[in-house]
Parts: structure tokens; sequence; C-alpha cells
């Protein structure tokens, strides 16, 4: 078996995330825009990839910090964390919660810039935590 893990984060920034609560809302636009910054891209595209099956990344208001809770509490309250569930493992929710969410967002870059609307913003979504998290970011020219 060939691990390609070490080559793969050689070619892209890995954003690491800890989060605090079982259902959380990270904003990650600041991070995601150094990663830009960082590749001297002038135009182009940004790919950020969540990794794991009980998470996702969207994009939506950053501006006011409320919609980001209250976005928690929507998710929460259209896939309650019991089910009936037949997954063993007791987090059913935060898969279903994920695939709601997708794993990945691709987002123009301009100028050197994410090309994000006005009150957009990045985020990882948590909906397995409190957990220590990866977030893959790479930017290419195009």
């Amino acid at each position: 078996m060939i691990d390609f893990s070490e080559d793969r984060e050689a070619m892209m920034d890995v954003l690491r995330v800890r989060t605090q609560r079982r259902t959380q809302l990270v904003d990650l636009t600041d991070q995601v825009s150094r990663a830009v910054a960082k590749a001297g891209i002038v135009s182009g595209v940004c790919y950020v990839y969540v990794p794991h099956t009980t998470a996702g990344v969207m994009i939506n208001e950053h501006f006011d910090p409320d919609v980001a809770g209250d976005l928690e509490g929507v998710f929460d309250r259209l896939v309650p964390h019991a089910g009936p569930y037949r997954h063993a493992e007791g987090n059913s929710d935060s898969h279903a919660k994920a695939a709601m969410t997708g794993t990945s967002q691709v987002i123009f870059v301009e100028e050197g810039k994410l090309a994000l609307g006005q009150w957009q913003g990045v985020f990882f979504c948590e909906f397995d935590g409190p957990r220590e998290r990866k977030i893959w970011v790479k930017v290419m020219a195009g």
C-alpha cells in the first residue's frame, strides 16, 4: 500500500481546526484568504475540501455571527442526534448533515483575492465534535 498523505499535504495548505461542540460552524474565511495570498495567484480558483464524512464546508453570511449559530440550530432541529438510525456508531445525524452541506467548495480568485460576495464567508461545519479536523486548501491559476 502506498501512503500519499505527505506528498498530498506538500502540494496544498492544510488548515487544522479544533471544535468545541458537537455541531459547530467555524469561520475559515481569513485562513483561506491567507492561503490564496500565499499562493500568489492573481486569477484562478481556490478549492476547499474537508476529508471527513461527518463534517462539511459551506459559504454563507459571516458578517453577523448569529447567522452561524442559527444555522447550527437549524441543522440540529432538521436532523436530530437521536434517530431511529441503524448506524451503530451513534453519529448517523452527523453523516446526514455532512451530506447536506457537502465536502467541498470552489471559489474564484480574482485580483489575488477570494471572489466572495459582500457578506459571504467560508465555514467549516462540524457535526460530530468536539474534534480536531483538517481542511485542505488548494489554489490554482487559470
